[in-house]
């Protein structure tokens, strides 16, 4: 019950003032609340840029998941053939990206980055200039504002938020590999069942609910990425970047502070988030049912 009302209260607390007009005086307790209702809602849900938000952050969760899935399956299916003390050691290694803080992460990310002293920009000025100018249309790399486009800014945020999360996807999928029968893959190898059958016809049914868990898991993560774009943009400034936390937080903290409006954001999030731990705990209740 304790538990219960430390997660359910601020969620509570959140919906009730997404349903007033709240600015930095009625907050401190200076005026009292005004009461707006489904205002806030209906503002959000009829802005043509909310659904601009909505677009990038879909697209964005949608490949993320995408991509820590299958990288975190690959290491873990790595990690499952090497032998004891080499699975140690690139475990080990592996962890160290996972147990890095976001914002360190990010920070150092962004550094690889930078458009003057940055290790990928000494790596692109270090290309033939004929080469480059043939790949990307330039040759001095020098100045280049990597995190100016929404392309170049999304394609590094997808990088950093993917290094920050197979290592979880690979260690679940490592631990769902031990306890596959050995007997099932021998039988495997003796009816001449190569690794990608073995895999789809054995290795993945018996960890379904595993895989479930971590997509899930994984579009919960990606669709709620705020620290990493902060630090990668550097505030709030470029609206083009935006996806639901950070436009959230932009709407209710940005002057003149719109703390209703930047909670119904919260609250939509949140809702979508709900239904998306709904649809997959359906899909299990319908597994044990037809078991």
């Amino acid at each position: 019950m304790i538990i219960g009302g430390l997660l359910l209260w601020p969620l509570a607390q959140v919906a009730w003032m997404s349903l007033h007009d709240l600015g930095l005086r009625q907050l401190r307790g200076d005026q009292p609340w005004p009461w707006a209702g489904a205002d806030n809602y209906l503002e959000i849900l009829g802005d043509p840029f909310f659904r601009t938000v909505l677009r990038n952050t879909v697209l964005f969760a949608a490949a993320n998941v995408l991509l820590t899935m299958v990288l975190g399956t690959l290491v873990g299916l790595l990690l499952n053939r090497l032998g004891r003390r080499m699975a140690t050691v690139v475990a080990s290694a592996v962890l160290l990206a996972w147990a890095t803080p976001a914002i360190t992460g990010a920070i150092v990310w962004k550094w690889l980055f930078d458009d003057t002293s940055g290790l990928v920009t000494w790596l692109f000025n270090a290309l033939p200039d004929g080469l480059s100018r043939a790949l990307f249309g330039h040759a001095d790399w020098t100045g280049y504002g990597w995190f100016n486009s929404p392309l170049t800014f999304f394609t590094i945020l997808t990088l950093v938020v993917v290094w920050h999360s197979f290592p979880f996807v690979a260690v679940s999928v490592l631990a769902g590999l031990k306890s596959v029968p050995a007997e099932l893959l021998e039988a495997a190898r003796v009816d001449g069942a190569g690794p990608w059958r073995t895999f789809w016809q054995i290795t993945f049914p018996l960890l379904r609910p595993v895989f479930g868990i971590l997509v899930v898991l994984s579009t919960i993560w990606d669709f709620k990425v705020f620290t990493q774009q902060f630090v990668l943009a550097g505030g709030t400034q470029d609206r083009s970047t935006y996806m639901l936390a950070i436009y959230s937080y932009a709407v209710a903290f940005s002057p003149p502070p719109k703390y209703g409006l930047g909670s119904a954001i919260a609250v939509i999030l949140t809702l979508i988030l709900l239904a998306v731990t709904a649809v997959y705990v359906r899909m299990v209740l319908r597994q044990e049912e037809g078991a």
